[in-house]
């Protein structure tokens, strides 16, 4: 994704594309997975805590962002897809590796659906599988 989708996405979500949003957003790209907060400190360098995590909040307020609880060391997040700037429909399953401790996307895997007893209104779903990535898995043999 070049910079200008990057901004034409932000745009799309109704946020403005300043230098340190752009950048926020395009370290979350390159990952290539979910990243904590201490993993997006050290790729960027450049943007304290405080200015990450204020981007962060925006950008989950706008559907920008997905959190992810890894059930491992806290929260992860990855810049989101979707179409729609009210909700996500780039949901999908996410594997933690237990051993590296990394979270992937599984993007071709859909999340499935949950039918909820009467009453309930659901709003998030958080599928994640745990267990060994194949680079761990190669090391354990």
């Amino acid at each position: 994704m070049s910079r200008t989708d990057i901004i034409d996405l932000m745009m799309h979500h109704g946020v403005k594309p300043t230098a340190n949003r752009i950048l926020i957003a395009a370290t979350l790209l390159s990952g290539g997975r979910p990243m904590s907060m201490a993993e997006l400190e050290d790729a960027i360098g450049t943007i304290d805590k405080s200015g990450i995590s204020r981007t962060l909040a925006l950008f989950r307020e706008q559907h920008l962002v997905h959190t992810i609880q890894d059930g491992g060391d806290g929260v992860r997040y990855e810049l989101c897809h979707s179409h729609s700037d009210s909700h996500d429909d780039d949901a999908h399953v996410h594997f933690y590796c237990t051993r590296c401790r990394k979270t992937f996307c599984l993007e071709d895997i859909a999340i499935p659906t949950v039918a909820l007893p009467a009453g309930y209104e659901g709003d998030n779903v958080n599928y994640m599988v745990s267990g060994i990535c194949p680079e761990c898995r190669k090391h354990c043999n």
